[in-house]
């Protein structure tokens, strides 16, 4: 019993720090060049804000399709927002109405009808390894 109690504690640790590995493959890149610029959001709060992601990860596009790998990732709920930038400006280019000119994706592959995504429209959960698929996009 003694010993029981002195292995309870490492246990409890044990499980607190366990991680997650998100495996993404992006489908649909029409143009070979550029980057993607991908954020993972982990709350509502800042969805969609410049530079508020829990991760970003930046893939040099290099083929018509692509696998990246976000590696640490506690359990939890999250939500991805990416857009290929295609002239190495970081930015996501739009035009006068808000609407991207450069190809962009959320998961989910969820696509925006007349206004941007919340982050319950592309929020996904991470309890486990987990293997994702989305589809580029353009306007």
């Amino acid at each position: 019993m003694k010993y029981l109690l002195l292995l309870f504690p490492l246990l409890f640790v044990n499980a607190q720090s366990q991680t997650h590995t998100l495996t993404v493959t992006i489908h649909n890149i029409e143009n070979v060049k550029g980057t993607l610029e991908i954020g993972l959001f982990n709350s509502n709060e800042r969805f969609l804000e410049e530079g508020q992601a829990y991760k970003s990860k930046t893939v040099k596009v290099k083929n018509t399709s692509e696998t990246f790998v976000i590696k640490d990732i506690p359990p939890g709920t999250y939500a991805i927002s990416m857009f290929q930038d295609l002239n190495d400006d970081k930015i996501c280019n739009q035009n006068l109405f808000g609407i991207p000119k450069e190809p962009y994706a959320f998961s989910n592959n969820f696509k925006p009808k007349f206004s941007a995504p919340s982050f319950e429209d592309c929020q996904f959960n991470l309890t486990s390894d987990k293997s994702l698929r989305i589809e580029l996009m353009k306007f």
